[in-house]
């Protein structure tokens, strides 16, 4: 909440504040009084350092329009000056989502959150811990050769991880390890051998990895979340399928950031005993 001010003293601090946005802005008084349909002398008056009067709300609206202020900031209600369509443009943004991790923006998201911790909830299993058999056979039939691409990049992802100083923190709903595993709806037609090795993979990977590593399994009819991936307290991405929408403003972070730290502490499998339930996915296929 604000700070309650003085009249006076918010009237000092408008004058100062509309004087620094003028000069800024460079127009001149006549340009400004123009531009607002406010009289010149009123104008003046405002900038002048005689009076203890804040102008209506009419005026304060068209000077801050002018010069591309807030009205808040002008009036000491806001520390920051531009207006609420451009810390909303600043604080989001939306970018193209290729259909496999090939982008450099997601790349780049990573080194910039470097030593914090990254919280990722995935559309699937994740990427950058697939075997090349299973990266193939998922994106090879629709992407042709941009397929290199797209294993080259995950492959690029693990290794960032491995000798990142961030901690990874993936939850999954726990139907996803398990209709890959029975190659059900997304994962129908995968062969048993992919399956095996890929099980083989994410058993080796989440123990040798843990702790930095550590993957959690919640359950999809108790909890929901869509795909993102909150970078430290940096910013929280959301994955949308055909395009990212990035968030950087400490609020919505903070309330995306609890929404995870929920999904980690319902979770039905925790990152321990992750290895047990591959290991027991693996003697199912076996058996």
């Amino acid at each position: 909440m604000p700070k309650k001010i003085d009249k006076r003293l918010r009237a000092e601090q408008f004058r100062l504040r509309l004087n620094r946005a003028l000069g800024e802005s460079g127009l001149s008084q006549s340009a400004l009084a123009r531009d607002t349909g406010v009289d010149r002398s009123t104008i003046s008056q405002l900038l002048k350092n005689d009076g203890a009067r804040l102008p209506n709300a009419h005026v304060v609206g068209a000077c801050a329009a002018v010069l591309g202020v807030s009205a808040d900031w002008l009036l000491s209600l806001s520390d920051r000056p531009e207006s609420a369509a451009e810390l909303m443009a600043a604080s989001m943004s939306l970018s193209e989502a290729p259909r496999a991790l090939v982008d450099q923006r997601i790349f780049d998201w990573h080194v910039e959150a470097a030593g914090y911790k990254i919280r990722y909830v995935p559309a699937a299993l994740p990427d950058m811990l697939k075997t090349r058999a299973l990266l193939e056979w998922e994106y090879a039939p629709h992407l042709g050769r941009t397929a290199d691409q797209a294993i080259g990049a995950s492959e690029d992802r693990l290794a960032w991880m491995r000798q990142a100083q961030s901690d990874y923190e993936i939850a999954m709903p726990l139907y996803e390890l398990d209709s890959f595993a029975q190659a059900t709806g997304y994962y129908a037609g995968l062969p048993l051998e992919i399956r095996l090795e890929q099980l083989e993979q994410f058993e080796r990977l989440t123990t040798q990895l843990y702790p930095r590593l550590r993957i959690y399994l919640f359950d999809a009819k108790r909890l929901f979340s869509a795909p993102l991936t909150i970078f430290g307290p940096l910013l929280c991405v959301f994955y949308g399928g055909s395009h990212y929408m990035a968030f950087r403003d400490r609020e919505r972070v903070e309330t995306f950031t609890h929404h995870f730290d929920q999904l980690i502490r319902e979770a039905d499998i925790t990152a321990r005993q992750l290895p047990g339930r591959i290991r027991a996915l693996k003697a199912a296929l076996n058996a």
